[in-house]
């Protein structure tokens, strides 16, 4: 399926977006970085550490999860008017393969926009350059975020 292509109603949306990502303190935990952004599609990356491990050595499904609803949540932020941001609202996931490798990338999209609750998606990828730099999908979610002032 091909993703919409959408306008942004701020001007300065990427500098706003790229401020707030720096802002946030989970993504500095989290040593995540921003891949792409684009007018209701961002992705965003992060390593794979001890850190942010489980027991049997795969990426902890909260990397996943904090990444995918984040990238969720800037691509929403993308498309909100100057002085509106976004919070998350109701977020599903589904893990399906165990996330091993270097990094996890999330790559987000807007569904439906909306002035005041906007349908988001994501898939969360596992790379791992022992194989080649493959990419293999770990996780999909569905989000859905509001507008909120500031």
């Amino acid at each position: 399926m091909i993703a919409p292509v959408y306008a942004p109603r701020d001007p300065d949306w990427e500098a706003r977006l790229r401020e707030a990502f720096h802002a946030q303190g989970m993504m500095k935990t989290l040593a995540a970085e921003i891949v792409a952004l684009q007018p209701g599609r961002v992705a965003l990356r992060a390593p794979i550490r001890p850190e942010t491990s489980q027991h049997h050595g795969f990426a902890h499904a909260a990397l996943a999860f904090a990444l995918g609803d984040n990238a969720q949540g800037f691509s929403a932020q993308g498309l909100m008017a100057p002085g509106r941001g976004v919070l998350t609202v109701e977020m599903k996931i589904n893990l399906v393969a165990p996330a091993s490798g270097e990094w996890l990338i999330a790559e987000a999209q807007v569904e439906r926009p909306g002035r005041t609750i906007t349908a988001t998606s994501a898939e969360v990828f596992a790379v791992d350059s022992a194989r080649g730099a493959e990419r293999r999908r770990v996780a999909m979610m569905l989000g859905t975020m509001i507008a909120v002032d500031g």
